[in-house]
């Protein structure tokens, strides 16, 4: 006995024809007030770090390609504001929920399971940004005095940066857990909730 294939028809997408004149309006449309309500002080200094990075970059690539003489100082001091860049732009990772996270699970747990579960993990989060603070502290407080090798600049500046950043993302955890609790689930167990894709 033989079954004949399903065959799933799809219909057609319907587009409403735009004139020429309709486009050209569009633009003629006030653009919305833009919205810097949503950026955290973190990010407001991460991308000032960032371009002090570019500039030390391009000012590097231009002396050593084009002058020929390159700027010793360029390439630590773009090296510790990456590192800079790096943690802060964690911080900013945690507050959004960007961090990379594995949701599979939680879409075949029970609900209440779930639920416990991501409380877990903001719990688990917390304790170890807590605990990178303290190790962070304690490093930086063993080389007070230590200097960069081409800028007579104190290290500690970009230790005390990092450490600023895991407090930083420890507070944000902290605030994401207590958002998660009031809310009643957080990313991993409604990932749509938070890229906009169920609306």
């Amino acid at each position: 006995m033989t079954t004949t294939p399903e065959i799933h028809t799809q219909t057609p997408e319907i587009h409403t024809p735009v004139t020429s004149e309709e486009i050209a309006h569009v633009f003629d449309e006030a653009p919305p007030p833009a919205d810097l309500s949503g950026y955290g002080v973190e990010d407001w200094v991460t991308l000032a770090v960032f371009w002090l990075m570019v500039s030390c970059v391009v000012a590097q690539f231009f002396t050593r390609y084009v002058l020929n003489n390159s700027l010793a100082w360029t390439e630590e001091i773009a090296i510790y504001a990456l590192v800079v860049v790096v943690f802060l732009g964690s911080s900013l990772c945690v507050r959004a929920s960007r961090h990379i996270q594995v949701d599979f699970l939680y879409r075949y747990l029970p609900k209440p399971a779930g639920r416990a579960l991501s409380t877990a993990v903001d719990v688990v989060r917390i304790g170890f940004f807590g605990y990178a603070t303290v190790l962070v502290w304690r490093y930086a407080s063993l080389i007070p005095d230590e200097m960069m090798t081409t800028v007579d600049l104190p290290k500690s500046l970009v230790f005390n940066a990092v450490l600023a950043a895991f407090a930083l993302m420890t507070l944000r955890a902290v605030i994401v857990a207590w958002q998660n609790w009031r809310r009643g689930y957080s990313v991993l167990e409604n990932p749509a909730a938070f890229d906009g894709s169920e609306a």
